[in-house]
């Protein structure tokens, strides 16, 4: 695309940050929060409560608060506001729903390792192992929900 040629990596990296900041956050956190809990109250039936399992229910519930919320961004719907810069970075999202994707898949890996870091005997680098698949299921979740729902042409 010629278009892209007149953009510079900086600006394409600061378009997907701004996309991905349109996400239905608050829906997200609703989502995050119920899913996260779900998965405390059943690891708690099943093993009884500890920090790995409350580590374990942050990390469900991180991804997929951040699986909603970058799904939302790639997806559109309607803008917050009518503000005509809204609408250019959510038609920019739909073209580019990978970078995109990446946004929300980067913040789930690196907030993945802290809660790990922070919260279990993990040891750092298989905690980056662990939060890195995590942080690239959520790059292509969101990635494929942008990728398929857009009709070209």
């Amino acid at each position: 695309m010629s278009h892209n040629s007149e953009i510079s990596r900086a600006e394409q990296r600061r378009l997907a940050v701004a996309s991905a900041t349109l996400g239905p956050w608050r829906a997200a956190a609703a989502v995050g929060g119920l899913g996260g809990g779900v998965a405390l109250a059943l690891g708690a039936i099943s093993d009884g409560i500890g920090l790995g399992l409350v580590a374990g229910s942050l990390s469900v519930g991180l991804m997929l608060f951040f699986m909603v919320g970058g799904a939302g961004a790639v997806l559109g719907g309607r803008p917050e506001t009518g503000h005509p810069s809204d609408r250019r970075i959510r038609r920019w999202a739909a073209a580019h729903p990978w970078r995109v994707a990446v946004v929300p898949g980067a913040l789930m890996a690196a907030t993945d390792v802290v809660v790990h870091q922070a919260l279990t005997s993990q040891g750092f680098f298989s905690g980056v192992w662990d939060s890195l698949w995590r942080g690239l299921l959520v790059t292509g979740v969101v990635g494929l929900v942008g990728r398929f729902s857009h009709r070209k042409g």
